[in-house]
This record gives C-alpha cells, structure tokens and sequence, in this order.
C-alpha cells in the first residue's frame, strides 16, 4: 500500500465502520431513547478501547497524555462524542439512519473550513473539486425523482439535528487534530470518550434517567444492537477516524468518511429494496470524485 494513502484508504474504513453502527443504533434508539442508548456506547466503547491498549502497550487507561492533549481532546470529546451525537441519535429516530447520515455529509465543508480558519491548512484545487464532486453524488443518491419533480423529503426537526450532528463532528474533528499530535489514536479516543461519558452521566442525573439506563441494560436485543454498533462506531471507527486525521488532511478525511450513505446502498439491495437510478448515479458520481482525490 502507498504510505502516502494510509490515511485516506483508514477514512474509507471509517465510512464502512459507520455505515454498521448507524443501523445498529437506529434500531437501538428507536426501542430504548438515543440518550440512554449513547452512554451505552461510549461505555462499552472505553472498554474496548482499555482491551486494545492493554494489549498493544500493557496500559488499560490513557496514560502518557501531556496537559494540552487532555485539553483539547476533552474539547474534541465534548463536541463529537457529547453535543454532536446527542443531536446525530436523535435525528436517527426522526429520519432514519440513511438520511441522518446524508445531512452529516455537509460536515467535510464545515470542517475543510474550520481547518482552514484554525489550522491554516491548504486545498488544492483537485482536492476542493473532488470534495465536490463526492458531496454532490452523495446528494444525488438520495434524492428521487416523483411525478416528473425532484423530490427530497424529511422533517425539519430532523435536518437540524442532523445538522447540529454535523457541526459537532466537524469541530471534534478538529479540536482532536490540534490536540492529539503524534499521541497514539485509541487512547486519544478514550479521553474523548471519558468526557462524552460525563457530560452524558450529568444530564441523566439531571433528567432523572438512571432507571432507564439500568432497565435497557437488561434488554438483550437492544444490548445487541448498542454493542455491535459501539464496537464498530466509537471503538473502531472513532480510532480509525483519529489515525486517519494524524495522516491526512482534516477537509479530506472527512470527505472519505462522508462516504457512508454509500455503503448503506448495500445493506439496502440486500433486503430487496430497488435500488433508484438517481441513487447508482450518484454512487458512481461520489466513487468518481474519491478516484480524483487520490490523483
């Protein structure tokens, strides 16, 4: 493999991550309440992550993490893990996890932004026009075509959770990069989950939620769910995510990871549902613009 790749071919495999836990998750949430069902999963999550640094550096906990990483990965872990995916999960209930994940696409814009706002990076302009050219296949996929007129449906309450899901992610994306430097990736992912952790604990406790909280515990279906989805969402995809970042830049790792609405075509198919014109077109369109940002 070309090393000069590494990040960008690790952003596709946090595309494919999220793709299985966004419908896991949507499940989930939908049975037992986004907000018991995030604790869940950055619980089980933190205990994976301990599992794999346990054995890869004998360390069950972050350790090694200067004053500044911790800062700015608490941040990072406050907005992605926290106010992010508290909008994202529950906008996964209103729209599903398809078009929840399609409104999360207006991220890699948000962030190429941020990223060139906070830390002064550069696009050139194969890489603006192959961002492009991704997002508009991404929107072409799931836009239809009824009665002779586009048409693109969902609820507002929806978009703008979904939305502010977008803006979360954009910014953990990139307080993560200011923060984590060359600090190893599944332990930086622990500290965003350990303040996502938290910040989840308090507003339960404010909201009265621990009872729910113990009675989905016992709900072995949803366990199911929560656990296959934190397994291949804040466990290995969020890593995966934090390695990608460290070797690419942020605008076009999360472009990559933007891909995931993609990959739920697949599931899709598989269950028979017929697959739209507009939707091969556009995933075509997206594959089109990945070939020309690895030009």
């Amino acid at each position: 493999m070309n090393n000069s790749y590494v990040g960008e071919f690790a952003s596709l495999a946090v595309a494919l991550c999220w793709a299985v836990s966004s419908t896991n998750f949507e499940v989930a949430s939908r049975k037992v309440g986004s907000l018991i069902v995030n604790p869940i999963r950055l619980l089980l999550a933190f205990f994976m992550l301990g599992l794999y640094g346990y054995f890869s550096r004998g360390s069950f906990l972050p350790e090694g993490a200067g004053e500044q990483q911790w800062i700015w990965l608490s941040v990072s872990g406050l907005f992605g893990f926290f106010i992010g995916d508290m909008f994202l999960f529950e906008s996964f209930t209103l729209l599903g996890a398809r078009l929840s994940m399609l409104v999360m696409t207006f991220s890699p814009a948000i962030t190429a932004l941020i990223g060139y706002l906070m830390l002064d990076e550069k696009l050139t302009i194969f890489q603006v026009l192959a961002i492009f050219i991704i997002m508009t296949g991404i929107i072409m996929a799931f836009v239809g075509k009824e009665k002779g007129k586009f048409q693109f449906n969902m609820s507002v309450k929806g978009f703008l959770f979904a939305f502010g899901g977008a803006l979360g992610q954009s910014f953990g994306y990139i307080f993560s990069k200011k923060g984590m430097g060359d600090y190893d990736p599944f332990a930086a992912t622990q500290i965003r989950i350990i303040t996502g952790f938290v910040c989840f604990s308090v507003l339960m406790t404010i909201l009265r939620k621990w009872p729910s909280f113990g009675k989905a515990l016992k709900d072995g279906s949803s366990m199911k769910r929560i656990t296959i989805g934190s397994f291949f969402g804040p466990g290995l995809g969020v890593a995966l995510s934090m390695f990608a970042l460290t070797k690419t830049e942020t605008g076009i790792a999360s472009v990559l990871m933007a891909l995931t609405p993609i990959f739920l075509i697949v599931p899709a198919f598989l269950k028979g549902r017929r697959i739209a014109p507009m939707e091969l077109t556009g995933a075509f369109v997206a594959i089109a613009g990945v070939a020309i940002l690895f030009l």
